[in-house]
Parts: C-alpha cells; structure tokens; sequence
C-alpha cells in the first residue's frame, strides 16, 4: 500500500512544496552559473530508472561544458572542469536539487536507490538489477551512510537492504538524515567498515565496480 500509493503522493506533497521554499536558491544558482560558466544554466543526462526506463536526470550544471568528453563518459579531466561555483553547489548538494522536477514528473521518488548510467546498467548482476524495481530516489540510505566511500558492493546492500524494508518510518529517517549529512558533510557518515554483510559480497567484482572506482567523483557515477 505505501510503496504503490501512499509514496507517490508523498512525494508529490514534498516535492511541490519544496520547490516553493527553494526557489530563490534555484534562483541564486542559476544566476551564479550563468554569470560563471554561462548557458546552459542544467546538465541532462540519461539514467536508468524502475523497470528500465530511460529518463532525463537535471543536475546544475557544475563543470566547464565539454560535449565530447561528456558523451564518451571521459571522466579524465571532470577534476580540472570543476569550477569555484560548481564545488561549492556540489558540497551543499544543491546542484540536485532539479532532481525535484523529476520527481514531480515521475521518473524518480524523494528516496530510493540512486540512479545509474546505461553503461552500468548493461553490467549489472542479476542480484544488482533488483535496484531497479523501485524508482530512484534524490537520496538513499546508501547516501546518508557513506555514499561514495563506500564500495560498489556495498552501496549494492544498502539500496537492496532498503528495497526489502520500504516504510514510511524508513523515508522519513533517511530525510531527515539527509539533512545532517548536508549540513556536516558526508565524511562524518562513513562507515569504517561494512554494516551490512551477505555471503555474496566478496563476489561482487564486476565491470561496474570498475567503471566508477575508475573516477569516485565522476558526475555520471558520483551522486
């Protein structure tokens, strides 16, 4: 009942509302990146969402354009494409927060797993590919306990652990955590060491791990 229905209106009302309070930081952004980095003001991007669908994610746009390198997925200069604005958009997460819009469409929820590039997607494990039966979130509970310190196969547990435990108790902590990881940085949540443990961990080692251990803080694998 709550992930079929209740979630959708859920994040309907969260959504919708905090595109009203947010405005004038979408403002502001949008404003910094046109007088730093020019247009286009959004960065789009295909991701894989529930069931496989394609859908365009919206990030603000936080690197120095480079149609080349973006389309081939060349992670080798993203470091030296970072501006000033852009890392500062990234360190409060606001370049996600278009993401709402996308949640208001439908293509992604308030929490779930993050989504992935079709690359990524083409490699999954059957066990990887359960990520894809609910639609992805703007955070997770991968990302509220270490994120991208995390290895692939251990965000794999944490979204897959979510996954088997939807509750609106659950989606309420994790925002709320959300908040905290913002606003003390995602350092301070990392885990020393896994929490969540299953025998089929030692045998995740695929193409993926490869692909986004390859860049860490990659826009196409970082979130």
């Amino acid at each position: 009942m709550y992930l079929k229905f209740i979630k959708r209106v859920l994040d309907c009302l969260i959504s919708g509302f905090a595109l009203i309070v947010l405005s004038p930081v979408f403002v502001l952004a949008a404003l910094l990146i046109l007088f730093t980095m020019g247009m286009p003001i959004f960065f789009k991007q295909e991701r894989i969402g529930k069931d496989g669908q394609a859908f365009k994610i919206l990030k603000f746009r936080s690197m120095k354009s480079n149609k080349k390198a973006e389309m081939a997925y060349d992670f080798a200069y993203d470091n030296s494409r970072i501006t000033m604005i852009g890392r500062l958009l990234r360190r409060a997460k606001i370049d996600e927060l278009p993401q709402i819009l996308n949640i208001l469409k439908g293509d992604m929820s308030v929490v779930g797993p993050r989504p992935t590039i079709r690359l990524q997607v083409e490699a999954y494990t059957p066990r990887e590919r359960e990520r894809l039966s609910v639609p992805p979130g703007l955070t997770g509970w991968a990302q509220v306990n270490g994120n991208t310190s995390m290895t692939w196969a251990q965000r794999i547990e944490y979204d897959l652990d979510y996954i088997n435990h939807i509750s609106f108790i659950r989606d309420v902590k994790i925002i709320a955590k959300t908040v905290a990881v913002v606003i003390a940085g995602e350092s301070k949540f990392s885990k020393k060491e896994q929490i969540i443990e299953t025998k089929e961990n030692a045998a995740v080692e695929n193409s993926v791990d490869r692909l986004c251990e390859l860049k860490q803080s990659s826009t196409e694998c970082n979130d």
